[in-house]
This record gives structure tokens, sequence and C-alpha cells, in this order.
């Protein structure tokens, strides 16, 4: 067993990249106080192939070297937004079509393994801030609440490995 080179990876290159066929997901980021975050979400956006990120709120944006250090150039591969409300984001968001899928534990929200992807619809997946979570004004404009099913003593995971989670599991129901 060997460590594949970067030419066996064969990765595109970013410009093919931004012309390939992207899931249709947008990840809005709500508030989100870590740059480092910011660019985790950017990094796994480019590995799952999503359409594109919201940046709200307090949200850093690019050019930041925070970002930088995480996204580690995705920033250039990922399409993105800045929205100076989360609010705003997700009424146009939903006007275009898409389903407001927000990521919190609330009353009524289901599994992310009960969640199922249909290839026909258009996701955003709204995020929270790391201490608050998702602004309650966002959650009447929700279609659906989705958490992930957690087993130790922490009611929450950091947003950069809940990014990952979600879009791994919406990206497999797409893909097999």
């Amino acid at each position: 067993m060997r460590k594949l080179s970067m030419d066996e990876l064969n990765r595109p290159s970013v410009e093919a990249f931004k012309n390939t066929k992207k899931n249709p997901f947008i990840l809005l980021l709500d508030n989100v106080r870590s740059a480092h975050n910011v660019g985790s979400a950017f990094r796994t956006a480019d590995a799952f192939a999503v359409e594109k990120i919201m940046l709200c709120g307090i949200t850093a944006t690019p050019p930041n070297r925070e970002i930088a250090k995480t996204a580690l150039g995705a920033t250039e591969s990922i399409a993105w937004e800045y929205s100076e409300t989360s609010e705003e984001a997700v009424k146009r968001l939903r006007d275009e079509g898409y389903l407001i899928v927000i990521l919190e534990q609330t009353e009524g929200s289901i599994n992310l393994n009960h969640f199922t992807i249909s290839s026909d619809k258009k996701y955003c997946f709204v995020f929270g801030n790391e201490v608050f979570g998702v602004d309650e004004k966002l959650l009447p404009l929700a279609d659906v609440s989705v958490e992930i099913p957690q087993f130790g003593t922490k009611h929450s995971l950091n947003i950069s490995v809940s990014v990952g989670i979600v879009l791994w599991e919406c990206s497999r129901q797409l893909l097999f």
C-alpha cells in the first residue's frame, strides 16, 4: 500500500471545477464567529462540490488570513456571497426555490439519518453561531429542522464537523 500522488488523485483545476455540475446545496453560515470555521466550511464545500456559501452577519469573508489557513485555496473554487442578515438571505433563497434546512435541536427536529434528499430539489443548509446556534428569527422560515444524533454528554458539535457530516450524508444520498 502507498499514498497516491497529487497527479494520481486527478483533481480538476480551479477553473475546471468552477464549470462542473455542483450538488444543489448552499451553505448559509449564520453569524459564525470563527474565521477558522469559515475556512473549514469552504474546504469541505469544495470537497462535496457545493454550489455556494452564504456568509451572513458577523461571519468573516475572504480575503481573510484566518479563513485562508483552513480553506487552503477553496475560497477560489467555491462561489460565495455576503448578506448583512441571515433572515434576508434565507427569504431570498426560499423565493429562489431552495428548501431551507436548519441544523439545530428544536421541537420537531428530525435526525439527519431520517432526512431524505431528493434529486429534484435545491437545499440551503443553515449553520449557526458556535455559542448560540441558529438565530431564533430563522426558525419560522425553515422548511425543516435537522439534528445530528449524538451520544455523549455534549449537546453540540463544532460547526466544521457538522458541515462535514451533513454534506457527506446528503451527497451520499445523491450519489449512491
